[in-house]
């Protein structure tokens, strides 16, 4: 006779924390139903158990004055994953100019944390920019465009990238106040546009935020 098979194993034993024991902390922001079932979601330790809108009030208090726009005329498929980098380094908002709808696979709900608006054109976006005094940084290896590392990113800015491929449009390059772009040197033209976007969100963060702490710095 065979060995019965082996109870599934809970994937909070693997990911994340299981139910909560009783009695639950008295603390406005965790969500009763993630302390009764378990919290598996891909969210630092510190917001374990709490609700989406809590984690979402908490990152509003500590956002960096930096905005990412990516240009949207054909799908392009980075863009989620550069949601997912605009959250990691707590960019402030991501702004996707042409069509409204991108493919999220490559964010990992990390859309849900970060806030995301649309605008129908690139002279959206620039009456955006131009109303919250936010001078736009394109970004894209194109003639006079200057190496990312030799001119400082504005404190509060626009990092606007193109499509993989075409890279920015001419609309775009023609209302950006400054033109940048990532030293390469190997065969290759340019690198996919999500690594970009990571290189360049990163020196950001390398130059206006090295001294912050990270929130999980003392387990807060």
């Amino acid at each position: 006779m065979s060995e019965p098979s082996p109870e599934p194993t809970p994937e909070w034993t693997t990911h994340g924390l299981g139910p909560h024991p009783r009695p639950w902390p008295d603390d406005p922001r965790l969500d009763p139903e993630l302390l009764e079932h378990g919290d598996t979601r891909n969210v630092l330790d510190r917001y374990r158990y709490w609700s989406m809108a809590a984690i979402v009030a908490d990152l509003d208090e500590r956002r960096h004055p930096f905005h990412v726009a990516i240009e949207n005329w054909q799908h392009d498929m980075n863009i989620g994953s550069i949601v997912r980098s605009a959250n990691a380094f707590l960019a402030a908002e991501v702004h996707i100019v042409g069509r409204r709808r991108w493919n999220k696979r490559g964010a990992m709900v990390t859309d849900r944390y970060q806030h995301v608006r649309h605008h129908e054109s690139v002279d959206d976006l620039i009456a955006f920019a131009r109303a919250h005094d936010l001078p736009i940084v394109a970004v894209d290896n194109v003639p006079g465009s200057v190496p990312v590392d030799a001119a400082p990113l504005p404190h509060a800015c626009i990092l606007l990238f193109g499509q993989e491929g075409p890279g920015l449009s001419e609309a775009a390059l023609a209302a950006a106040d400054q033109v940048i772009e990532i030293r390469q040197y190997g065969s290759t033209r340019s690198i996919n546009a999500s690594a970009a976007a990571a290189v360049v969100m990163h020196e950001w963060v390398r130059v206006h935020a090295a001294g912050a702490e990270h929130p999980e710095s003392h387990g807060a």
